[in-house]
């Protein structure tokens, strides 16, 4: 199989451990969350998150969240944003909050984001040959620029030439991908999504996109599935028979 003109890729999983999002950014937010509201109460871009967070809140039907004080916004906005982490909901408001206050982290030296050993060469090999590289997550694409800016092998950011995020649709639709390929103008057969959940490379194929499934050590290896499977990233560079 030739070489793509682009690679698309996910975050968690892929080219970063799950656990660094799951154990130390998400903690990292929730503890720091009353306090960079209150701080930043001023900030228009802020104030533009909790707009929507509130007008997100408002029509909530899944299930009912906390209630909403307009008189006291911070707590409110503390209490709805718990709630929805609680439930790893992937909101834009949320996500774009968390974004601002790993920021903060990232610049002051709390936050440092691990990537596996394999990701540099390859961003640098694949860059060297004219690839693009993407980065497509369900985090804001604040919250990816500042993770691949302070990765523990230094700056990445110089090797990505676009981020996508829930703005641009739901990682689980087909269109999401379309729109992608789009926006690269790149034909989807020219873009290989590289992702370690099935479900994300189901709707990246049915948008005729290539796919690998990528496994990393010890994460269980589905039983099944359509999709190329990797364990690193040089794999991606060898025909699919050697991969075995």
């Amino acid at each position: 199989m030739s070489a793509p003109q682009a690679y698309l890729l996910d975050i968690e999983g892929t080219t970063t451990p799950v656990t660094f999002v799951a154990e130390t950014l998400f903690p990292f937010a929730r503890k720091r969350l009353r306090e960079f509201l209150e701080a930043h109460a001023r900030d228009p871009q802020l104030e533009a998150q909790l707009q929507a967070l509130e007008r997100e809140h408002a029509h909530e039907t899944a299930e009912k969240p906390p209630s909403w004080d307009s008189s006291d916004r911070i707590s409110s906005a503390c209490a709805h944003l718990e709630w929805l982490m609680d439930r790893d909901r992937k909101t834009t408001p949320l996500k774009a909050l968390q974004g601002m206050i790993w920021e903060d982290g990232y610049r002051s030296g709390a936050l440092v984001a691990p990537v596996y050993d394999d990701v540099p060469p390859a961003f640098k090999r694949w860059r060297a040959a004219n690839h693009e590289i993407a980065i497509f997550s369900s985090g804001s694409v604040l919250a990816q620029k500042l993770l691949f800016a302070h990765t523990n092998a230094g700056n990445l950011t110089s090797f990505i030439s676009a981020y996508f995020d829930t703005t641009t649709g739901p990682k689980k639709e087909p269109e999401s991908y379309r729109t992608i390929a789009a926006t690269m103008a790149t034909p989807p057969q020219q873009v290989l999504f590289v992702s370690d959940i099935s479900a994300e490379l189901d709707a990246a194929l049915a948008a005729d996109m290539r796919t690998a499934l990528c496994i990393r050590p010890g994460v269980a290896e589905p039983a099944s599935g359509q999709h190329e499977r990797v364990r690193s990233f040089a794999e991606l560079e060898l025909p699919s028979h050697s991969r075995e």
